[in-house]
């Protein structure tokens, strides 16, 4: 499995906290970010090999935070997950990968389908 440097934005404490732990017991490194506006102040000064980002959160949220990454650094891969809000509108998702998401991912998902989407995202080592 490859190994990644992962910056992780969710607003959603045991979401972000879950993941954090789930990523770094199959190996990765994580940078976690509590909304869009943390996880580019991050971007600039991380080395990051790849971004799993919510959609829906509050300050800058996940299509906005996707459409600065893509013109700040245009060759990260970018995983969109969302639970699609109170209404399951999941044409976030959709919306996401039009404008530069590499992946997407429905929440709840499991922390195996989450790594095999990075592995998939990365460069094979």
């Amino acid at each position: 499995m490859t190994v990644a440097r992962i910056l992780l934005i969710d607003d959603d404490p045991l979401v972000l906290e879950t993941l954090t732990g789930g990523l770094i017991a199959a190996g990765h490194e994580v940078v976690p970010a509590s909304d869009g506006d943390e996880g580019l102040a991050l971007l600039a000064k991380e080395r990051i090999d790849i971004v799993v980002t919510d959609i829906i959160m509050p300050r800058r949220e996940g299509i906005e935070t996707i459409l600065e990454l893509r013109a700040r650094q245009a060759d990260v891969p970018i995983i969109a997950i969302s639970g699609g809000g109170r209404n399951s509108n999941l044409q976030f998702l959709k919306v996401a990968e039009k404008l530069g998401a590499t992946r997407t991912l429905q929440k709840p998902f499991s922390l195996s389908r989450l790594n095999q989407l990075i592995a998939e995202c990365l460069p094979p080592q």
